[in-house]
């Protein structure tokens, strides 16, 4: 009895986390701990964190000048990884506050970002100041774009260029295949790891994983390399540049590929090493378009810049909407099956799948959008145990960081979610506000509430402003 009444007095005695304020040692107690590998839940387990990293996972006696952190009913599941974000400062040309978009990653449990395609010179100085823990910021990997260039000549001269700024990889978008070659060989050359949106291209998903890509995005041109005829089967007046075209004849591209074919482009990404980032939420607005529109938490938490940018308008990238039909998404809703069943066969055959949200476009919110993921892969059929697994260990393989983050485990970085329910049960738990109440970036703590608090506080103001 006296050491129980020892133990609840040094509990205590301790100190509580501090939102923003990293402490030099910090003990979660009590926890029952998701490591993110694949393996079931185990609980009680106690994390110690030491200088921003895992020093134990065990059971351990808190001294009296830690911060304790009781975690008794309490999950712990590693830092998220977002392997396609958007560091938005704007929306449609109209200025937005990008510290919006960095509490709301950390508030749904993201202490990592590849950010795919913002301004350069910005997102690294973002970086930095992510890295030396002077901004509440995941922590970002810089993948500036690289859009269709004249010949190969000019792709090797961005690429050099890419690499000498710092950058820690390419994103490609729309390439021929000569040039797409020219740019993957240099960026080999370099250490410029590509991930890839091919879009309805010359290029296809075969030419990207002969390349040697890191990672494909969304799901454009992998079933376009599984067409017998080699092209869709579009009519006559359909113009790519037209969105309302475009992604409404997406929605009928699954259906038209072989099975066979199909198979072996997955097979091809599989033993090329190519992981898979199918970003499922993206696209969910075309097959429900009412439950997009209507979220609950864009009553307080949309700012109204991306509100505007979301209304169905030609002149924003994907705001599509226009003359959207109960036929569109019903092609959508068999595109979605058949896009489930092929990550789930790229999955089976020993294929990386990861999770970005792609957020900022077509109604999904920055973070809400990467938790919705999860909910879409666990409707794919895959495990929960698996699904964790997918955001966040994966994440870091595929950033080539699987030693560094991604897992609770000693010596890895202390990114940590504390959530207050189960999370293999319930994603939803993860959502702001509903579950989650301390995130960890390299042993930082971010109490939920406060970052919430202060992504309304940025929405208000800018509600006001306008």
């Amino acid at each position: 009895m006296r050491f129980f009444l020892f133990c609840a007095l040094a509990l205590a005695a301790t100190a509580q986390p501090r939102h923003g304020v990293r402490p030099s040692r910090m003990v979660i107690k009590n926890a029952t701990v998701v490591e993110g590998n694949g393996t079931p839940a185990q609980s009680p387990v106690d994390i110690v964190v030491e200088n921003g990293l895992i020093a134990g996972v065990g059971r351990v006696q808190p001294q009296a000048s830690d911060v304790v952190l009781d975690a008794k009913g309490k999950y712990v599941i590693p830092g998220m990884v977002n392997m396609h974000g958007h560091l938005h400062d704007e929306r449609g040309g109209a200025p937005m506050d990008f510290n919006y978009v960095m509490r709301l990653w950390l508030a749904c449990g993201i202490t990592t970002v590849r950010d795919v395609g913002s301004p350069l010179t910005k997102t690294l100085q973002t970086r930095e100041k992510s890295a030396k823990g002077e901004i509440a910021a995941p922590r970002l990997f810089v993948y500036p774009m690289l859009g269709r260039v004249r010949d190969a000549a000019a792709a090797r001269r961005r690429v050099r260029e890419v690499k000498a700024a710092g950058a820690d990889g390419l994103k490609i978008v729309g390439a021929w295949r000569d040039t797409l070659a020219a740019t993957a060989e240099e960026a080999r050359a370099l250490d410029l790891p590509i991930a890839i949106h091919i879009g309805v291209e010359e290029a296809n998903a075969n030419h990207a994983i002969a390349a040697g890509v890191r990672t494909i995005e969304h799901w454009y041109g992998i079933p376009d390399a599984a067409l017998k005829e080699g092209v869709q089967n579009f009519p006559s007046n359909y113009n790519y540049m037209n969105e309302a075209d475009r992604f409404r004849f997406a929605g009928r591209l699954w259906r038209e590929a072989d099975p066979k074919l199909l198979a072996g482009v997955l097979d091809r990404m599989v033993a090329a090493k190519v992981a898979w980032n199918p970003t499922l939420d993206i696209y969910e607005a075309s097959r429900d378009l009412q439950r997009a529109q209507t979220q609950p938490q864009f009553k307080d938490y949309l700012h109204p810049v991306l509100e505007d940018f979301f209304r169905p308008n030609l002149e924003n990238h994907g705001s599509y909407f226009v003359n959207w039909s109960s036929t569109d998404e019903t092609f959508w809703k068999e595109n979605y099956r058949h896009w489930f069943r092929a990550v789930r066969d790229f999955a089976s055959r020993g294929g990386l799948v990861t999770m970005g949200d792609d957020a900022g476009y077509i109604y999904q919110m920055y973070g809400y959008g990467f938790i919705r993921n999860l909910e879409l892969h666990q409707e794919a059929g895959f495990h929960s145990i698996k699904i964790i697994e997918q955001a966040t260990l994966n994440g870091a393989r595929a950033l080539g960081q699987e030693s560094k983050f991604g897992r609770v485990r000693a010596g890895w970085s202390a990114d940590l979610v504390v959530v207050n329910g189960n999370p293999l049960e319930d994603f939803k738990t993860l959502y702001p506000g509903r579950g989650i109440e301390w995130t960890i970036k390299a042993g930082i703590p971010y109490s939920n509430t406060e970052l919430m608090r202060e992504v309304k506080a940025i929405v208000d103001n800018a509600r006001e402003k306008k």
